[in-house]
């Protein structure tokens, strides 16, 4: 296996810190998207605007990716390549883990690490520790 510079990633990351910081610069408000989706789902939300288009800047940016700057995904990470069942449950899932982390991954391991969280940086470690073992599990005991 080559490694190659992942520069899209390297970009992504940089935006999505932007974007993070941005929104607590301006808005006092910590960019993690279970909070920013949950709040939007909320009947009555105050907040209902920017919460709309900050998720719907993350999918046109997604939806601008594909279509103008040539970025695919390997097949195993279609959407086409799972049930919607299994989608489903997925969602649900990290629903509950977000609920259960007191947050998700991008609230946790983007801006709480910025801000120099400790709970961010625990909670951040333990995600990447559960992916680890996630994947030893996948590949080498199934």
């Amino acid at each position: 296996m080559e490694f190659t510079i992942p520069w899209s990633s390297l970009f992504g990351g940089m935006m999505m810190g932007t974007a993070g910081i941005l929104l607590l610069l301006f808005n006092g408000k910590i960019a993690g998207i279970s909070g920013i989706l949950g709040g939007l789902l909320s009947p009555g939300g105050k907040e209902f605007l920017w919460r709309l288009l900050f998720i719907a800047g993350m999918m046109g940016g997604g939806w601008l990716s594909i279509h103008f700057l040539d970025v695919s995904f390997p097949a195993q990470y279609s959407l086409t390549s799972s049930t919607p069942l299994l989608i489903v449950i997925a969602g649900f899932l990290v629903g509950i883990g977000s609920g259960v982390g007191s947050g998700c991954t991008s609230g946790h391991g983007i801006c709480g690490i910025g801000r120099l969280s400790v709970r961010s940086i625990i909670a951040t470690c333990v995600f990447m520790a559960v992916a680890g073992i996630t994947v030893f599990i996948r590949l080498h005991m199934l």
